[in-house]
């Protein structure tokens, strides 16, 4: 499946993409007698993705409840930037998902996998059966405390080593410019996360190479695993950071789907430069008492919480 969003020049003319208003096709070198393939790919429906986010909310607290650990807090504030990503933006194929012109996505934060394993699932990749989500971090289960290659083949790096995903999604970047390949890369980064000075590094290095084609996001929801952001290590102003080491930078709801997907087409058309979307985010989202509540950083729901939090996700 192709994404939609505004065509990239260049990489059209490369890969034989021929560009439309808001919509790209592919012309595969390989069809007998010139014929096209057109792959179209329309806008879900707005009603759609938060649907999916509902479902996908459901799944991380009876992941994390069954298992009785996790982090649902960090993996609640990142659904609904998760859901754009695989449902409505990125040059993905679940069934296909080692194809080389596929776009990437890499969980820096990786204790917030269950977020990534319910979303995979939805999605309909093969190694990540939604009946399944319920072994998370049992024994045997492909389902890891972690996002782990070595269980699930389709996922682009293992993660959970805070501060080492950009350094990841900076090298696929280059990469894919290497090989003239379309592809994005995209990395989700925790605001405490970004207390880690690789991420620093990575951010130097992406924008003296002008890696335009790796997009990081920040999830900003405040907290981290001993307590608020701001009482720890404050981070912010962090749209300035970004700039000042030479990344446009992008402030948004980050549970807003038309203002991510608006910042999505933003960095898209972004050359020269490596984009960050700072998605200001709530920890805990959509669960009035895990809302804004340190504790469920990296504590599950109790039985009792569980059937709570289910209801309020009717």
């Amino acid at each position: 499946m192709l994404r939609l969003g505004k065509a990239r020049s260049t990489a059209i003319a490369e890969h034989r993409l021929i560009p439309f208003p808001r919509y790209y096709v592919k012309r595969p070198a390989d069809v007998p007698g010139g014929l096209l393939e057109w792959v179209f790919s329309m806008p879900r429906p707005l009603s759609e993705l938060q649907n999916i986010a509902k479902r996908v909310r459901r799944e991380i607290i009876e992941m994390t409840g069954a298992a009785k650990s996790g982090h649902p807090g960090g993996s609640l504030s990142a659904v609904e930037i998760l859901v754009e990503l695989y449902f409505d933006w990125m040059r993905i194929d679940p069934k296909n998902p080692a194809k080389p012109d596929r776009d990437r996505f890499i969980l820096s934060k990786g204790h917030a996998a269950p977020v990534l394993y319910a979303v995979m699932a939805e999605a309909g990749y093969t190694e990540t059966p939604i009946d399944q989500l319920n072994t998370l971090r049992k024994l045997g289960s492909i389902y890891q405390g972690h996002p782990d290659v070595r269980y699930i083949h389709a996922l682009e790096a293992s993660t959970g080593s805070l501060g080492e995903g950009l350094s990841i999604g900076l090298g696929m970047g280059l990469a894919d410019r290497l090989e003239h390949r379309p592809n994005r890369t995209y990395v989700m980064l925790g605001d405490g996360e970004i207390q880690e000075g690789q991420v620093w590094e990575a951010a130097m290095a992406a924008a003296f190479h002008k890696v335009d084609n790796v997009i990081c996001i920040v999830d900003n929801n405040g907290i981290q695993l001993d307590g608020f952001v701001k009482d720890i290590m404050a981070v912010s102003p962090l749209a300035e950071k970004w700039r000042s080491f030479g990344w446009n930078a992008v402030e948004i709801d980050g549970h807003d789907l038309a203002a991510i997907r608006g910042a999505l087409e933003e960095a898209d058309s972004t050359k020269g430069k490596p984009t960050c979307l700072v998605a200001h985010t709530v920890k805990g989202k959509g669960v009035s008492f895990m809302e804004n509540n340190p504790k469920f950083h990296g504590t599950a729901p109790t039985a009792d919480e569980m059937k709570l939090a289910l209801q309020e996700l009717q």
